[in-house]
């Protein structure tokens, strides 16, 4: 049924063209050694601009001119081979520029197969032969077997005229929205291969043994464990590493900022430490490379970036990965060390946290309850909870009758009385409480400042310890030879630029051997499949990133390359675009009679992400860690039901009116689709930020002429030297989907007098919540529109409100009255149950950064409750200080010199 499925979505696939591949836009091109100075810098540039994006590439073997291509007579410009490259300052001479390699080389899709690819790519190597280009007829038939009927071969010409020609040298340009390589004939392979009901991509059609096959991967006690890697997670992000182990596809979504990356890191090393192999897989190189400078910034194993990753290549299988058994054993033992002496302080805390509820309760307990047990205060209390237990046990034989008979004689003894078992249980449970006021009391109170420091310290060095057994991990694998074997060839296949025999050469290598000496891989979709091997099940777990922008058609042999998947992504905003229409989809289903599929099947409607919906469950995560709540408010309440909540909340930002709006008078877009005023304003604004010293700034605007107007003059204004300094970005809404920047400038691009079409673009709920979700610190909106309605005037009107204090809730106790009530004669904001992303701290003292959150009392769910709250609170930046009753006999005056002393303190 699998294969089926498969063969129906090759079917589906659009037809792939010459001309859509490595198209050059219109735009400066330099052949990095004939064009000008200026060309060069006009690609740095945009290079610059459009970091995330990377669509800077340097090609070979350009075919240009006007030529018959895919049954129309057309403008061509496509290179037969092209690679992703930066224009980096040289380091003889820095005012020059150099090329520099960042991604695979690539041929044309109709050349992987034949002699022409190993040619086309040694063309760009600086020594190639030199018979390469001696003799460049062979550029001629290259060409024409990719479709392109070429007349000549030129070396120099950079723009020819008529007739279509091949320039034999390598030049670098913007390419356009590339279209990835034909997916079509590889689908139909796919089909044939063994093994695929056993899948991820079965089980995400329903269909085939993929849940029998995935629940032996990891051992069931194990299930809920804690999460098994370094990286600090809320409470959301740990059950979705728990839940990402029970079945065959887990679904985790989420609002902007609220840590999707993050989690799907925890689950890839979770896996990782339970012996698996884990794909990473996301749409685009920026995702993927995101992901792996996150686990770089935490302890644990290398990953193998694999494909057009900037990282990519023999560094990322380092040392470590090469070492000996004794050394891994060695970390597996400091780590199992490090977390049983993290637990030892945990105990601690979590015993004084009992000890403290339990004397609140006893104030309040009625002493006759422990009275009725005249013995009760002076007996060993485990003992009689252990006799209480036998004693009021049922069934059994003759032989637990008689325990029970000398049960209950014996506590009576112990207890001085006879008693129901309800009044005993109550009595019990007085006495604890009574005894634990009495060990606080002994003590001076609970005061767990040294305890909290050394938790913090424990959780760093167990997360070192941690990250090291795990990168060690490989290293202990029994079948060492055949490790490094397969780490050598996986070195040589990374370094072979050439796809189309890299995927060839990996084929070949021990899989088992190079996953337990590899086992974290990352890299595009696309790349997934033109570099690893197709074989069903590869990998253990395949993480499936920004899968609501990826179609079934890419999707699909990433997902049969896994056992189990874990699929990302937020229907809330942009989504992949498609125009497949109806009437094939229905022909090709008839056709192989997969008819009751139509709803999982519709490649036109159904992403990547709405296909593992249908498919398995899903953990939402909606604490909100990347901007200050004003930033986050408006999409918060509007598109995700009012479910996000900002960890970021804290006195130093919760009025920040994060949010500008500068309204421009404008009556519609020129025939270019731009309004001049909006791009002079946002460049105003711009000059302003960069002159301030500012950083990490963005300009966007939701319409593709509207940008490259903005770029325009950006390139103008700002040297190159200023661009990468002050980290600028311009672009698209779209291009942007992924990305953040401290400070983003939005044109809006449309005015009063637009069509409504222009208008509805600008309102579509998709683009404009990732629009206003890029910015961390400030939003800058620059529109022509002054009373637009809908989704656009509710968000202007939001952003004219200036925000207010979070309301705190109802949940204070007497004892945080009464501090708050001793706190206000000290000329300090007091606040009460102050809200911090899903967690309240029960009173927070003074304004600003210097603000001190108090916490009063133990977590009402509970001691573990209130060691999470506490981690929270510290990793979102809080200063903490304990005020619990028992430290200062109840005295709320004590209590607040105290408190006040530690902020003047700050």
């Amino acid at each position: 049924m699998t294969a089926r499925v498969l063969a129906a979505l090759a079917d589906l696939a659009p037809v792939a063209k010459q001309t859509a591949w490595g198209r050059i836009g219109a735009s400066a091109v330099w052949d990095g050694g004939m064009g000008t100075v200026a060309g060069a810098e006009a690609l740095a540039a945009h290079d610059e601009l459009h970091r995330d994006e990377r669509s800077l590439r340097q090609g070979f073997a350009i075919v240009m001119g006007r030529m018959e291509v895919d049954g129309k007579t057309r403008q061509v410009t496509v290179p037969l081979a092209t690679r992703p490259i930066r224009l980096e300052p040289a380091q003889t001479r820095p005012w020059d520029l150099k090329v520099v390699p960042a991604g695979d080389i690539a041929v044309h899709p109709a050349l992987e197969d034949t002699e022409h690819a190993a040619k086309l790519a040694a063309a760009f190597d600086p020594d190639r032969p030199a018979e390469l280009l001696d003799d460049p007829a062979w550029l001629l038939d290259a060409a024409r077997t990719a479709g392109f009927p070429a007349e000549r071969v030129e070396v120099r010409a950079a723009k020819p005229n008529g007739a279509g020609v091949v320039l034999a040298r390598p030049v670098v340009y913007i390419a356009d929205e590339t279209e990835a390589a034909p997916i079509a004939r590889s689908l139909k392979d796919w089909a044939a291969r063994p093994g695929l009901d056993a899948t991820a991509l079965a089980a995400a059609y329903g269909i085939g043994t993929a849940f029998e096959g995935a629940a032996d991967t990891e051992p069931e006690a194990a299930e809920d464990e804690p999460p098994r890697c370094p990286l600090p997670l809320s409470r959301e992000q740990a059950a979705a590493v728990l839940l990402a182990r029970r079945g065959p596809v887990t679904v985790v979504t989420g609002a902007p900022g609220c840590g999707k990356s993050h989690t799907l890191a925890a689950i890839a090393l979770d896996a990782v430490a339970a012996g698996q192999s884990v794909l990473i897989a996301t749409q685009s190189v920026h995702a993927a490379d995101v992901l792996g400078q996150l686990l770089a910034r935490h302890p644990g194993p290398a990953p193998i970036h694999f494909g057009d990753s900037e990282h990519q290549g023999a560094q990322t299988i380092d040392a470590e990965q090469r070492g000996d058994r004794k050394a891994a054993e060695r970390d597996a033992t400091a780590a199992a060390d490090a977390l049983a002496h993290r637990a030892r302080i945990e105990a601690e805390i979590t015993t004084g946290l009992d000890l403290e509820r339990r004397r609140l309760r006893a104030q309040d307990a009625p002493v006759f309850l422990v009275d009725d047990f005249p013995l009760l205060r002076e007996a060993d209390l485990d003992a009689v909870e252990a006799l209480a237990a036998t004693a009021h046990a049922e069934g059994g034989g003759w032989w637990r009758r008689w325990r029970r008979r000398r049960a209950r004689a014996r506590l009576t003894v112990l207890t001085g009385a006879e008693g129901t078992p309800d009044a005993l249980r109550r009595a019990l449970d007085t006495a604890r409480d009574v005894q634990a006021a009495g060990t606080l009391a002994a003590r001076g109170g609970l005061d767990l400042a040294p305890m909290w420091r050394a938790l913090e310290a424990a959780d760093t060095e167990s997360a070192q310890a941690v990250g090291a057994a795990l990168r060690s991990r490989p290293a202990a694998d029994r079948n060492r030879r055949a490790a490094r074997r397969s780490l050598a060839a996986l070195d040589l296949a990374l370094r072979n630029g050439r796809r189309a025999y890299r995927g060839k050469m990996l084929e070949g290598v021990d899989a088992g051997a190079l996953l337990s000496a590899a086992p974290l891989w990352i890299g595009t979709v696309a790349d997934a499949e033109a570099v690893l091997p197709p074989t069903a099940g590869l990998f253990d777990l395949v993480i499936l990133d920004e899968a609501s922008h990826i179609n079934q058609l890419r999707a699909a042999p990433v997902l049969a390359r896994a056992r189990r998947a874990v699929v990302a992504g937020d229907p809330r905003q942009l989504r992949f675009v498609s125009f497949a229409a109806d009437d094939r989809l229905h022909d090709v289903l008839d056709r192989h009679g997969l008819r009751e599929f139509e709803s999982r099947l519709d490649t036109g409607r159904v992403s990547a992400y709405d296909l593992a919906r249908g498919a398995g469950p899903a953990v939402e995560l909606t604490e909100h860690h990347r901007s200050v709540p004003h930033l986050i408010g408006f999409s918060a309440a509007r598109f995700y039901g009012g479910r996000v909540a900002p960890v970021t909340t804290h006195p130093r930002n919760h009025e920040a009116d994060a949010i500008t709006v500068h309204r421009v008078e404008a009556k519609r877009a020129n025939a270019k689709g731009v309004i001049p005023a909006e791009v002079d304003r946002a460049l105003d604004l711009l000059a302003e930020l960069v002159e301030r010293g500012d950083r990490g700034l963005a300009v966007l605007s939701p319409f593709r002429a509207q940008a490259e107007a903005v770029e325009a003059a950006i390139v103008r204004r700002f040297d190159l030297e200023t661009l990468r300094e002050r980290r600028i970005r311009s672009g698209t809404v779209h291009a942007f989907q992924g990305s953040e920047a401290e400070t983003v400038i939005a044109a809006l691009g449309a005015a009063e007098g637009d069509p409504a079409g222009r208008r509805r673009f600008l309102a579509g709920p998709n683009l404009f919540n990732v629009m206003i979700t890029r910015a961390r610190s400030h939003l800058h909106i620059v529109t022509a529109l002054d009373d637009p309605g809908g989704l656009v005037g509710d968000f202007l009107a939001y952003a004219d409100r200036p925000p207010k204090s979070p309301e705190g809730g109802t949940g204070a106790g007497p004892w945080t009255a009464s501090l708050a009530a001793a706190l206000k004669g000290g000329d300090a904001a007091v606040r009460l149950d102050y809200p911090v992303g899903h967690w309240s701290v029960d009173l927070v003292l003074g304004e600003g950064e210097a603000s001190i959150g108090v916490l009063c009392g133990v977590h009402p769910e509970g001691p573990q409750a209130h060691l999470d709250r506490h981690r929270a609170l510290r990793r979102a930046g809080w200063h903490l200080a304990d005020a619990f009753p028992s430290a200062y006999g109840d005295d709320p005056s004590r209590a607040a010199v105290a408190l006040l002393a530690d902020l003047g303190a700050r």
